[in-house]
């Protein structure tokens, strides 16, 4: 008897289609690779190895993220998208060839003040209108020029900012924000992106110099439309196997507080992956997983280490069967529509009890 525990199934060949298709839709821009949240729950030694020679730059999210893709020999540039927390940082920062996004006025004091070996990129955070990070549209020529006088600084300045409603097609405030941020930006030298996963897919006129790929680069979509529709290829098959199969009357419960009943005499097949494992512990009975070629409904409530789904009383399922909880033969987005959930928090929650498997 041989079972695999719940296993998160990598494909290296998924995410260099992925990242060749977010090329084809913007042909001209450079690429921010996204791999903050250890590329969103991808393993980020993995997934910056593997597509290093086909982006531009990395995007992290912390310096500990940078120092790690740094260690594990990733020699591209790396940009923080927050900037830095700590002036002690800008050293480190400068002599591991980081660059870093200024967004707040004690940024800049700190750039001012610090003694580094070399000059550190800098970007410009824009807060057109998301109004989360950012120096405001004012204030943008004023943090433009003095980071220009900064000798720390190297003088080719970067734009950024980042859209808030990119998903909504017809609501107007993407527009704006675009706008805002070329006309702030306008005559100035350096190069802009705004366009993260949305802007890239339903905005072409957004993606100026560079973009800024997450959520698509895994092939999952940014909104609920499964991201074939795009063209892209789920880089994760979330898995686990049958560890029981049980006869089941009608009448009888399963799981903690007897929700769900029978309404016939059943199979009752056992999964071992529970909110243990990062599967949400309040997905509704019915939500589907996928077994042996079909889907099956997931009865009672998620437990720790386990979940148990309606098998039907003709099934053949045997102990040991691949169950796949999301991937290519179930799209992520309708688990996460289900559960009331975005598939950005399915895929970062996974607990490090899941493990993972590069394939291809």
């Amino acid at each position: 008897m041989h079972m695999k525990p719940a296993t998160a199934k990598i494909s290296s060949v998924a995410l260099k289609h992925n990242i060749r298709e977010i090329k084809r839709k913007a042909p001209n821009s450079k690429i921010i690779a996204i791999v903050k949240a250890n590329a969103y729950g991808h393993g980020v030694v993995f997934v910056s190895s593997a597509i290093e020679q086909m982006v531009d730059c990395f995007g992290v999210a912390r310096l500990e993220e940078a120092l790690s893709l740094r260690s594990n020999g990733i020699t591209k540039p790396i940009l923080l998208l927050e900037g830095f927390f700590s002036e002690k940082d800008l050293p480190i920062i400068a002599v591991n060839n980081i660059q870093t996004i200024v967004h707040n006025r004690e940024q800049l004091t700190a750039l001012q003040r610090a003694e580094v070996p070399n000059q550190i990129k800098v970007w410009v955070k824009v807060d057109t209108g998301m109004h989360r990070l950012g120096v405001s549209l004012e204030q943008t020529d004023e943090f433009y020029r003095l980071l220009q006088d900064c000798p720390n600084v190297d003088k080719n300045i970067g734009f950024v900012s980042h859209f808030s409603r990119a998903d909504e097609l017809d609501c107007g405030y993407t527009e704006k924000q675009l706008a805002d941020f070329l006309r702030v930006t306008q005559d100035k030298q350096g190069e802009r992106s705004i366009a993260a996963s949305g802007g890239i897919l339903f905005w072409q006129e957004s993606h100026l110099d560079w973009i800024r790929p997450g959520i698509i680069m895994y092939g999952i979509s940014p909104n609920n439309t499964p991201s074939k529709e795009y063209g892209l290829i789920p880089v994760m098959t979330l898995t686990s196997s049958l560890i029981a199969v049980r006869d089941h009357k009608k009448g009888e419960p399963v799981g903690y507080g007897g929700r769900w009943v029978s309404e016939k005499d059943t199979k009752i097949g056992v999964i071992a992956i529970g909110y243990g494992d990062g599967y949400p512990r309040d997905m509704p009975s019915g939500t589907p997983v996928y077994v042996n070629g079909r889907r099956v409904p997931i009865v009672g409530k998620v437990s720790m280490d386990m979940l148990t789904v309606d098998l039907g009383a003709d099934s053949q399922d045997q102990v040991g069967d691949e169950v796949i909880l999301w991937g290519k033969e179930l799209p992520i987005e309708e688990i996460a529509q289900i559960g009331g959930v975005l598939s950005y928090e399915l895929i970062t929650k996974l607990t490090p009890r899941v493990l993972t498997e590069y394939i291809d």
